[in-house]
């Protein structure tokens, strides 16, 4: 049995729902947030940071290490060619992405999503990193019509992951969609991704929940209002 912990809001817990559902593997989910600080939280995940994954009994942390265990253990469907050069073509893909796209890009989450606010050098170093990364990201890309050829991998569960957030974040932060100036249609991929069923399933998942998330804080700070009033 599996037991995948996080929150649908979570892109990298979406990459490891995203791989257990394109291998129909059962599992089950169980919210967690971030930054625990409860013992058995850090035994599975010792920085307390999200997706970990139980299975049969033992856990395991790191979004790409898990969909790599999970590609070992379920090979039907594959989500890597066959061949080792062909597979690690797609590991290289879903490196670049998790090394040069999404680190750099989430150094922008805090002012992008949460409220933070960064100064001018950071945003400066931030813009000239991801240009330079995402120019080289785009001479490894296929997009014909998934990211490393005709067939959904592994390296399509981190490029969802990865991609719509950055772009939304500089979008947000920076004045402009670093990856679409980059020259990656990431848009029309979306919607390429958005017909399989596993893609469809996260993001009704994560819509739900985001909503959710929304009214209870909506509803806190009406009550908060409310008794200052009083």
């Amino acid at each position: 049995m599996i037991t995948l912990y996080g929150s649908t809001i979570s892109n990298y817990y979406n990459k490891v729902k995203l791989v257990l559902l394109e291998k129909g593997v059962p599992f089950t989910e169980q919210p967690q947030r971030t930054r625990s600080t409860d013992e058995a939280v850090l035994a599975a995940t010792p920085l307390g940071k999200i997706p970990f994954v139980r299975i049969d009994g033992q856990t395991l942390c790191e979004s790409q290490v898990i969909v790599d265990c999970l590609e070992a253990m379920f090979p039907e469907p594959p989500l890597v060619p066959a061949d080792p050069l062909g597979a690690a073509k797609v590991r290289e893909l879903c490196a670049f992405l998790e090394l040069y796209v999404e680190l750099v890009g989430r150094e922008l989450y805090g002012e992008a999503y949460f409220g933070g606010k960064m100064t001018d050098e950071a945003k400066a170093s931030v813009r000239e990193r991801l240009t330079r990364n995402l120019a080289a990201f785009k001479r490894l890309v296929k997009f014909s019509p998934y990211i490393a050829g005709a067939s959904f991998t592994l390296a399509d569960a981190a490029a969802y992951a990865a991609l719509p957030t950055v772009a939304q974040a500089s979008k947000a932060v920076l004045g402009e969609d670093l990856v679409a100036a980059a020259g990656i249609d990431w848009k029309p991929y979306l919607k390429v991704l958005g017909e399989r069923p596993s893609v469809q399933r996260v993001n009704a998942d994560r819509k739900r929940d985001a909503e959710a998330a929304a009214a209870a804080a909506a509803a806190k700070k009406a009550a908060a209002d409310a008794a200052a009033k009083n």
